[in-house]
């Protein structure tokens, strides 16, 4: 078997995830626990190295100690283990690495950052460290800097961005939603198959053709109010109304309104194409044929 065809042609079936649990082994592990993540990668012989672990933005600042132990301590956990078999490295960062003093529309990938939220810090600590290990020790790091990130697979994971997930959750199951954010707060957002390709394209692409080791990716960005007006094109009826938490509004005024990906683009790694329209009608789709399905049981 061709294992990257395979994986490309069940990412544009959309069913990455499916072909990963039945065809790979899935292990759990603690983050924390060195010895065992050492085991790991030794027993299976691993190679490239995708690291997501975090407690992401809204939930860090509730749990900052558990955060600072997630997001920071384990980190180096993976560079020493990476490091020492040779690996290729490829770790999550998001908008959130972005702070109040940020260019805000659009956000380069290079500028001032300084953000104010533990998951933040943790991230441009995650990003510098990646580039240090890659500048003197010759570590194959890669990083992307995500917006929010859209699955119809998953349940919200605790980010500012959520809403986003949640919604579409709600309205299938009860016909309205309490967003938690004022009406008009833009924020870049990612269907997850984009999100999929973006992170195998920057790993598979020549060393070479590639400038910085950090790039921002991005596909789109929305109000809640203009995600709303999208899903009354689809249900007439959905019922919107609007309460503001404090601490989540207080992280999305800090982070970007649209991340600038020409680097991505220039480098002739990356192409926009999904939007707006396309991710209500998917994200509706999948909840639809999740429902039945539901309801035929």
């Amino acid at each position: 078997m061709d294992m990257e065809l395979e994986i490309r042609r069940y990412l544009r079936a959309g069913s990455a995830l499916a072909f990963f649990f039945h065809s790979c082994p899935f292990i759990y592990s603690d983050i924390l626990d060195y010895k065992n993540l050492h085991e790991i990668v030794v027993n299976n012989r691993i190679t490239w190295l995708f690291h997501y672990s975090a407690l992401f933005s809204a939930v860090g600042e509730a749990q900052v100690s558990l955060a600072r132990a997630v997001n920071i301590m384990e980190l180096h956990n993976i560079l020493d283990i990476v490091a020492e078999h040779n690996l290729w490295l490829f770790v999550l960062s998001m908008i959130g690495a972005f702070g109040p003093t940020s260019p805000r529309n659009p956000t380069p990938d290079l500028c001032i950052q300084r953000p104010r939220t533990t998951y933040g810090v943790s991230k441009v600590h995650t990003e510098l460290m990646g580039e240090y290990y890659y500048y003197q020790h010759g570590l194959d790091f890669w990083c992307l800097r995500y917006p929010g990130i859209i699955s119809a697979d998953s349940q919200p994971g605790g980010g500012t961005t959520d809403y986003a997930v949640q919604i579409f959750h709600d309205a299938m199951k009860n016909g309205k939603f309490e967003y938690n954010l004022r009406a008009g707060k833009r924020l870049p957002m990612m269907y997850t198959d984009n999100c999929l390709r973006a992170t195998l394209e920057v790993m598979e692409a020549p060393a070479e053709a590639l400038s910085p080791r950090t790039y921002n990716v991005n596909t789109m960005s929305f109000m809640p109010q203009e995600l709303a007006q999208e899903l009354l094109k689809h249900m007439p009826e959905f019922q919107n109304t609007y309460n503001m938490d404090a601490v989540r509004q207080a992280i999305a005024d800090s982070w970007p309104m649209n991340s600038h990906d020409s680097n991505a683009q220039k480098d002739r790694w990356w192409k926009h194409d999904f939007d707006l329209p396309e991710l209500v009608t998917t994200m509706l789709n999948l909840h639809g044929s999740d429902t039945r399905v539901a309801q035929a049981n």
